[in-house]
């Protein structure tokens, strides 16, 4: 039915595969957790396709359609990763789809109602409601003040900051800043390490009594004059040799002033981020669920 065996070996052999993440809501979470199983798969080379609000057995044939279309093209069984909590729209999907499924929450859901002699609600979406509105209002203005406070832009304030995050200009310092914002209601701000502050040999004076509220990001130099070059090509910004003596630079100085840190060049946001939470102690006092 879908080409022949000798494309569908050949398609193998090369690694590349799709990807499907598909799923009754918005599909974050099946995204999630299916990113964390292919990470174990360094070898593995896949497009990934999202489909989201799959909430209607009509739905659940489209996207199926679409997977084994998918099958068709590539003569080689796709990866589907599914969340349906709907009894209907599952039997309806597993039915049409062609694809290698894997569905997360009825993998765990009828084992738990064994278990624990508890129905399950069945209900699409359940793990975005706001269950606790002090938590999801905390969330709103960690998000706000983290925004307020990237780069360095300003100063006022900082003494609210649950963390500020140090390092050289592209480190990664404002996308950890706003996972941490999204993800766990921590109010970061971030703050840029700058020649200037190589040459004085200390910290920005506004940092000074804040010690403990620092961490530190830096990252390899070649990476951060790829990422340079992509916002300054060819300048001395991102030239290698700035890139070395500025890494160098922050790094001796954070281990002068005893700051906590960690190179975020081969770690994940999320890897960095809950590295963070656990060093600066912060995951008890800003949980979201």
């Amino acid at each position: 039915m879908f080409n022949t065996l000798e494309k569908e070996e050949s398609a193998q052999k090369s690694g590349k595969r799709t990807v499907f993440i598909v799923s009754d809501a918005t599909a974050i979470t099946a995204e999630t957790l299916a990113h964390s199983v292919l990470t174990q798969f360094t070898d593995l080379q896949y497009d990934q396709v999202r489909i989201p609000f799959i909430d209607s057995p009509e739905k659940a044939i489209l996207a199926a359609q679409k997977i084994n279309d998918a099958y068709i093209k590539t003569g080689v069984r796709p990866l589907v990763f599914s969340t349906f909590v709907d009894v209907n729209i599952h039997k309806t999907f597993t039915e049409k789809c062609q694809g290698f499924r894997i569905e997360f929450f009825r993998s765990f859901i009828k084992e738990i109602e064994q278990e624990t002699g508890l129905k399950s609600a069945h209900s699409m979406g359940r793990s975005h409601v706001i269950k606790d509105e002090e938590r999801y209002n905390r969330r709103i203005e960690a998000i706000n003040y983290t925004l307020a406070h990237d780069d360095g832009q300003m100063n006022k304030g900082l003494n609210e900051a649950d963390v500020i995050l140090v390092g050289v200009s592209r480190s990664g310092k404002t996308p950890t800043s706003l996972f941490l914002a999204m993800q766990f209601g921590v109010k970061a701000a971030n703050y840029p390490l700058i020649p200037e502050d190589f040459e004085r040999g200390e910290l920005p004076e506004v940092l000074h009594d804040k010690r403990d509220k620092l961490f530190g990001l830096s990252i390899s130099p070649e990476r951060l004059s790829q990422i340079r070059n992509e916002r300054r090509p060819g300048s001395r910004y991102a030239s290698l040799d700035n890139c070395r003596q500025e890494i160098e630079a922050a790094e001796n100085m954070m281990r002068r002033e005893g700051i906590k840190w960690l190179n975020s060049t081969s770690r994940s946001i999320e890897e960095i981020s809950a590295t963070i939470m656990a060093e600066l102690n912060l995951h008890n006092a800003h949980k979201i669920e």
